[in-house]
């Protein structure tokens, strides 16, 4: 689910061509709910449609829709947009998916969001779900490349957004990792720290020196300078070396998301970590091209809620904080996408696949975060943070950030403001 943004809508296609770019894919078998507060477009939510159909079914998968849709407290109405390639050839579209509609009127009206109007949209076809008139709504439907021409579509596209096509195709989809073999440098810096650092994982100062250097690495790549293998090589290998540890991993996340103070926190309260380990440095942050000061946490301070301190499970569920420090989430979705190639297994492809599809569900894209976790469990059969996220989405449950148009994902330009 994503915040309000200010649009120019003047036609269905219009709205029907913005929601591939709102979404960063074009949906199949979905169902996409914007709010509206008068003539503006609100909060943005997709699902996937429902796996049963029985009236019982989808009064509860109404209902579901409609708590999602009532954290818009401004919204007066909604429009729907169905994806789906079911009933095209033989005319039933509109029969097919009607009692699934008027489901989601008949809940939506008892809170005063009126459907204002759902569209229905194939592989080829889309049309009206309330249009009977053969002059705007022939059959089998308008053409698809009526939205794909839209005026906004192609203003959207002129601004430089681009969109893929369902994370369930495995085609169109802006990759979940780099392509191609390995940095044989990467590979030897990897093993270097994995042999140093490795036998450390319960060590204090091991976990704030690895938190140090993802701290200063969020930083670097959220002000828009990336890693490249050619020049970052031993950085690239040390940080592939930190997602072996789950308890490391975990850390990273909370720090993204939270701030240091939670990760630190949250890490004392699993009592894993101790202090009778070598007080020696655990390795030379000058070795990743670091200086002391750049990778010491203190030097970028935090602001707002993400200088609050949250248990590991209030962060990974969504509940805490009240907004995420996007910025570094987003610049840690970069990162891992950056980590591993696209058919490597074992578990530096595993944890940076399940991060991915965790920080794609805060973001509120479903599909998306259900193929990541899909590559991370065949990277890593039995990967246990991806099992326990696979549960979660299978509950149909959706972020709290997602939901709460105050702290949705609203874009890279959120992230960078």
């Amino acid at each position: 689910m994503t915040t309000k943004r200010t649009l120019s809508i003047h036609r269905p296609e219009d709205i029907l061509g913005y929601i591939p770019h709102l979404l960063g894919y074009w949906p199949e078998d979905s169902l996409v709910a914007i709010t509206m507060q008068g003539k503006i477009l609100g909060a943005t939510l997709r699902v996937d449609l429902p796996s049963r159909w029985s009236s019982r079914a989808l009064a509860g998968f109404a209902e579901q829709i409609r708590h999602y849709l009532v954290a818009d407290e401004a919204a007066n109405g909604v429009v729907l947009a169905v994806y789906t390639d079911a009933g095209w050839v033989d005319g039933t579209v509109v029969s097919q998916m009607m009692p699934m509609i008027e489901a989601l009127q008949l809940s939506l009206d008892e809170v005063d969001l009126s459907v204002r109007d759902a569209w229905l949209v194939g592989n080829q076809y889309w049309r009206s779900a309330f249009c009977s008139d053969t002059s705007c709504c022939p059959d089998p439907g308008l053409p698809v490349a009526r939205i794909k021409d839209s005026r906004l579509n192609a203003e959207l596209v002129y601004q430089g957004s681009a969109f893929g096509s369902s994370p369930r195709s495995g085609t169109g989809q802006p990759a979940l990792a780099r392509s191609g073999p390995l940095d044989p440098s990467v590979m030897e810096a990897e093993s270097r720290f994995g042999d140093r650092i490795l036998g450390m994982s319960r060590s204090w100062r091991c976990l704030e020196s690895v938190l140090a250097v993802w701290h200063h690495v969020l930083a670097r790549v959220e002000h828009g300078a990336p890693l490249q293998a050619e020049t970052d090589a031993q950085l690239i290998g040390f940080l592939r070396t930190t997602l072996k540890v789950p308890a490391w991993r975990d850390a990273v996340v909370v720090m993204a998301a939270a701030g240091m103070d939670s990760a630190i926190s949250g890490a004392a309260a699993f009592e894993l970590f101790s202090d009778e380990e070598s007080c020696e440095p655990p390795f030379d942050v000058g070795e990743l091209g670091i200086t002391a000061s750049a990778a010491n946490p203190q030097a970028t301070p935090t602001s707002g809620s993400c200088g609050d301190v949250f248990t590991y499970g209030d962060v990974l569920l969504g509940m805490h904080p009240d907004t995420p420090c996007w910025g570094r989430v987003d610049a840690l979705h970069r990162v891992l996408a950056g980590l591993c190639v696209e058919e490597e297994s074992g578990d530096v492809a595993a944890a940076a696949f399940t991060l991915q599809g965790w920080i794609s569900w805060c973001k509120g894209s479903g599909s998306i975060a259900h193929a990541c976790l899909v590559r991370a469990k065949a990277a890593r059969p039995g990967y246990r943070l991806a099992e326990l996220l696979m549960e979660v989405l299978g509950r149909g449950a959706v972020c709290r950030w997602a939901a709460r148009p105050g702290s949705a994902w609203r874009g890279s330009r959120q992230a960078h403001a």
